[in-house]
Order: C-alpha cells, then structure tokens, then sequence
C-alpha cells in the first residue's frame, strides 16, 4: 500500500458537494476571466506595474524624499523554531505595507492576524518552501515564518473555515525575545 505524504491531492474525491461560495463583483469576475488566461510570470509582471504606477501617482512610502526606510533595508532578526517573538503592533506592522498591504508579497490580513499584535508568540518553523495549490507547485520562499498555534479560522468575507491553515508571518512584523 502506498503512504500518503499529504491529504490535499484527495480533496477532490472526499468533498459531500460545493458549498456557496459569496456573490463575486464585476470586477471580480473580470480579475478572474484575465487570471485564467495569463501565466503566473505574467501575472507578476502586470501586478509589479501596476503596484510601481500606484506608487508613484499616489506619493506612498518610498516615493517621497526623506521617507522612513523601505522595508527592504530594514534589519529583520534571525528566527528558528522555539524562538520567543512579540509581534509588532498594528501601526507599525502598517508602515511596513505597500499599497495594497503586502510586504515582500505576503498579505497582512487585520481580521485574522490583527488580534495577534502585541502577543508574544512561539516560532513553529521558518519557512523555506510552500505547495502553491492554485498551481500546484512547491515554491521557495524567505523571510518567512509560522507561529505556533496561530492558525487562521476563516475570514469576514469567506466566513468560517474548517481547514486551518497556518498564517504566514513576515520576519519584519516580529521582534526576537532574547532570554
């Protein structure tokens, strides 16, 4: 008998049906028709455009003289698994995201990551690579890292959620507790 390694390639055979998922906009359905069309490298290419264009008509972070330092040259520490952490608090994990409240790539998501801030938290793991399962491929990534125990429980938008998902954590959101 073969050993599964992971549950996630069976999820289309165990489901009782699909649920109804939230009434999706106009523009929704059209970032949806054009996502279904382009590639993944595209995709990144359109959306790094657009994000410099946005920056530089709407005078965000960065693009002002004398601005605070860009996140990329903030010094984030080193973190390994059992490390203490405090996670940052709201105003300055928000000085940190870009115009559509990414940092690096990573999405800061205030309903489910919000009530963390000021916490102390355990690290799980620092992430090294992830399943992307929209495209089902094992992707690298740093500067990442899980929490132990802190795990996402749904969204306002989605509602409840029942698979529980750990939540991604840029290392520049988190200060190491030394002890």
């Amino acid at each position: 008998m073969n050993q599964i390694e992971c549950q996630f390639p069976s999820f289309k055979t165990i489901h009782d049906g699909y649920d109804k998922m939230p009434a999706r906009s106009i523009k929704g359905h059209a970032l949806m028709f054009i996502r279904r069309r382009i590639t993944p490298s595209q995709e990144r290419k359109l959306y790094s455009k657009a994000d410099a264009l946005i920056d530089k008509f709407s005078g965000h972070a960065g693009a002002e003289a004398g601005a605070e330092k860009p996140v990329s040259e903030v010094q984030a520490p080193e973190l390994k698994a059992g490390d203490m952490v405090r996670v940052k608090s709201m105003e300055e994990i928000k000085a940190t995201l870009n115009h559509v409240g990414q940092t690096k790539g990573c999405s800061f998501i205030t309903s489910v990551m919000g009530p963390y801030c000021g916490t102390v938290q355990r690290v799980l793991k620092p992430m090294e690579r992830f399943v992307d399962e929209r495209e089902m491929r094992v992707k690298k990534c740093k500067g990442i890292v899980l929490l132990d125990g802190v795990i996402c429980e749904g969204t306002t938008s989605y509602g409840r959620c029942d698979r529980c998902c750990y939540v991604f954590w840029r290392k520049e959101w988190l200060e190491k507790i030394d002890g």
